[in-house]
């Protein structure tokens, strides 16, 4: 069975996870190869996620990332160190090929996700593609981007690669998300694919948080993690840090990763109750 096929899983419950973008080596395989020895114990595997790009910044001075060139390279040593696949954000349609070369999701940010031609270009690698639905958009919505990654494949001549889409929260007033848990039945039923809850990112209080960042209410990402999977979520996506409190982005919604492996059993027997 190809890797590609089983990235994700409908039948298995999988995880996304690692830190909002990558720093240096040491932190990247530090989380990585925790997440490899993790893996074991979730049905579906673990993927390996960091930006190379954090182009969506709220202030002009936010520390971004390495760049596409040595966020590649990076990416590409924590592969050959754990042997877990790799997933990284694409901003533009001209960064998909490059990206394709190394990694094996290319995933497209909530912001970007009506994008036509970022969507046509991640379909025309032929890659796993994870497509986050945009905090205001509605369940329904997402099927368009779902079908723009598989006309990309067409056009590409490429056989469609993995897909999936991601619940994020939506926006309800200012500065906050709130997650529908109806959305995750009806984005399987709209889209046709696996569907992943992004509990971190759910929990972020955009504006809140110093200076103008992002803030964060990291004790509801449990509580959400474990309802979303009994409404139906099939993967989860959970970005983790040793140090959320220095991350240089997102770090008060992160999850610290020694906590992960006790989130992430429990998330695993909810599965198993929910699914036997």
């Amino acid at each position: 069975m190809s890797l590609v096929s089983t990235l994700f899983s409908a039948d298995q419950l999988f995880l996304i996870a690692g830190p909002c973008q990558l720093e240096d080596d040491a932190l990247n395989l530090r989380v990585a190869e925790a997440l490899a020895r993790l893996a074991e114990h979730v049905p579906g595997g673990i993927i390996f996620k960091a930006s190379y790009d954090k182009a969506n910044r709220s202030n002009v001075d936010g520390v971004r990332g390495p760049g596409l060139e040595a966020g590649l390279a990076a990416l590409d040593r924590v592969r050959a160190a754990t042997g877990l696949p790799i997933l990284t954000d694409v901003h533009e349609a001209s960064q998909c090929a490059l990206a394709a070369q190394v990694v094996d999701v290319l995933q497209i940010p909530a912001f970007l996700c009506r994008q036509t031609d970022l969507l046509l270009a991640a379909g025309a690698t032929g890659k796993a593609a994870n497509v986050k639905k945009g905090q205001w958009m509605h369940p329904e919505g997402m099927r368009g981007a779902v079908r723009k990654v598989e006309a990309g494949a067409a056009l590409g001549g490429k056989d469609v690669g993995a897909l999936a889409v991601t619940e994020r929260g939506t926006f309800f007033g200012y500065g906050d998300l709130v997650v529908d848990m109806r959305a995750f039945a009806r984005l399987r039923e709209s889209c046709g694919v696996p569907v992943i809850f992004d509990a971190t990112h759910s929990v972020q209080q955009p504006g809140k948080g110093q200076g103008g960042a992002s803030g964060g209410a990291r004790e509801f990402i449990p509580p959400l993690t474990y309802a979303a999977i009994a409404a139906g979520a099939q993967g989860l996506f959970l970005e983790t840090h040793p140090s959320p409190e220095t991350a240089p982005s997102d770090g008060p919604n992160m999850i610290h990763l020694d906590a992960l492996p006790d989130l992430v059993r429990r998330a695993v027997d909810i599965w198993d109750r929910v699914t036997r």
